[in-house]
């Protein structure tokens, strides 16, 4: 495997570009399957996809997590053998056994009660194991800070499934059975690719077998797959209580379109910060201990803190102006729900990277309780604030308990590990937020039209001054961003040159 150590920086470059053209697909998909298969059609291919992930989260046995964690960093040739054979085909081995033993009893089941299953059903059965075992390699890939690769085959993997899933659909039937036809295609595809990537570089040896790093690994993983599980409930369960307490789908609509675009901000402000981030972290602690970690947490925090407060207030001060524009003046009510959750979004990160250790701790268990306790709060606080504020006491709710479980996160961290933005930082952050606000106040003056305009216009007067300012008032940044622009600009002169 390459010792090659992109910096942070590159390899959040590579993932947001993955995650950008990956978002793209959807954007094609979207559109085109929703006006090729009925609303009938649509409803199972939707039903299907959320089992499988489902299913996939659970098979994994919680491997991904144990890989991230315990990947040998320096290690030997034997200690490799040792890594591969325990901590990814031993697990791997046994999910096929779980999914077998699934298999069997849906089988028998049916056989006994005559009950069939629709094709889509027994190709989302053959297809979950292996997309288990993409991901597990896609793992392995991450863990190596292996970004280039696993941009180019997250990339391809989502463009040839959407070639395949409509060309089915055109080509051979407008049902879902076609579409999931060529997801599974697209999935035989890959794993084929990874299968020739683990032969080369994950072997297996029997005489390395050993039942107590089997142990450690499930001990570890098994509290982050019920994490994994217990987000998906913090996710759900504002629809589902908005759906239940007000009666009415069109303001569960109205959440969830302000809801789902502050998705695209987390996938962008946290996902791709952490496929960054972790596999780094888990490398230097390994290596070089704690002390390591927070140096490097010393290095992302400064630039991170900037972008994701200056993200926050503009998504918090023109946020109803970008659903305007994007979906139209009929989803303005969706607008306050976008800026506080899309604000949240964009700071949360900063919280969980100052937090961040418990899983360097392999204290899992304490992860899983303190999503327990995210959605506990959450669901209290949306039995109380629905009926008093409705669909912005959902967004509240999010807001208080995702803060509620990334400050205990930081509070439970080991102080070697925990690790804050400097002063500097803090103090230049405030004034370049000053300005700002100036620039939203400038903006209200001018009475621009909402949508277009005023974001456009706005996002000049607001997030011109808050750069002004945090290049001005800090050298480091300077420092950070004058060799990339002189980079930037030689590229550019030999492009125009040649």
């Amino acid at each position: 495997m390459s010792d090659s150590r992109p910096g942070l920086a590159r390899h959040y470059l590579r993932y947001s570009t993955a995650n950008l053209l990956v978002m793209m697909a959807g954007l094609v998909s979207f559109p085109l399957l929703t006006r090729l298969l009925d609303n009938t059609q649509y409803g199972i291919l939707g039903y299907y996809e959320t089992w499988v992930l489902m299913a996939v989260a659970v098979a994994k046995l919680g491997a991904q997590h144990s890989i991230q964690r315990f990947y040998p960093h320096g290690g030997d040739e034997d200690r490799m053998r040792s890594f591969a054979t325990n901590l990814f085909y031993l697990p791997m081995l046994g999910s096929l056994v779980l999914w077998a033993l699934v298999g069997a009893a849906v089988i028998v089941h049916g056989y006994v009660t005559g009950e069939g299953h629709s094709p889509v059903f027994w190709m989302a059965l053959v297809m979950t194991p292996m997309l288990v075992y993409s991901s597990l390699v896609e793992t392995v890939l991450r863990v190596t800070e292996q970004s280039r690769m696993v941009m180019f085959t997250r990339v391809a993997s989502r463009w040839l499934q959407l070639a395949l899933m409509l060309g089915a659909v055109l080509v051979v039937q407008h049902t879902a059975s076609a579409a999931y036809g060529g997801k599974l295609l697209a999935v035989v595809i890959g794993m084929a690719f990874y299968f020739g990537w683990a032969r080369r570089n994950l072997h297996f040896a029997r005489r390395t077998m050993n039942p107590a790093e089997i142990r450690q690994s499930v001990a570890y993983g098994m509290p982050l797959v019920a994490t994994e599980i217990l987000a998906v409930a913090l996710v759900s369960v504002d629809r589902i209580m908005l759906k239940n307490l007000s009666g009415d789908f069109a303001v569960v609509g109205i959440y969830s379109v302000g809801a789902a675009l502050a998705m695209q901000v987390h996938m962008f402000m946290n996902l791709t910060v952490f496929e960054s981030f972790t596999p780094a972290a888990n490398r230097v602690f390994t290596t070089e201990g704690a002390d390591a970690v927070r140096a490097l947490k010393r290095t992302m925090l400064m630039p991170m803190t900037y972008a994701a407060i200056g993200v926050a207030i503009l998504l918090w001060t023109l946020g109803t102006d970008l659903i305007i524009a994007l979906s139209g003046a009929g989803k303005a009510q969706s607008g306050p729900v976008f800026e506080l959750m899309g604000a949240m979004n964009a700071i949360l990160p900063v919280m969980l990277v100052c937090g961040f250790g418990l899983v360097l701790e392999r204290r899992t268990k304490t992860v899983m309780a303190l999503m327990c306790v995210a959605v506990a709060v959450n669901t209290l606080l949306n039995l109380w604030w629905i009926p008093e504020y409705g669909v912005m006491g959902a967004a509240y709710a999010t807001l208080v308990s995702s803060t509620v479980s990334s400050i205990a996160a930081c509070v439970l961290v080991a102080p070697e590990l925990r690790q804050f933005p400097d002063r500097r930082t803090l103090v230049t952050v405030a004034f370049a937020t000053v300005a700002a606000l100036l620039g939203e106040w400038l903006t209200l003056q001018l009475s621009l039209r909402p949508g277009w305009q005023r974001m456009l216009v706005g996002g000049m007067l607001i997030g011109g001054p808050y750069l002004l300012v945090l290049l001005a008032l800090d050298a480091r940044l300077r420092a950070m961003l004058y060799p990339k622009l002189r980079a930037m600009e030689r590229r550019v002169g030999q492009g125009v040159a040649g």
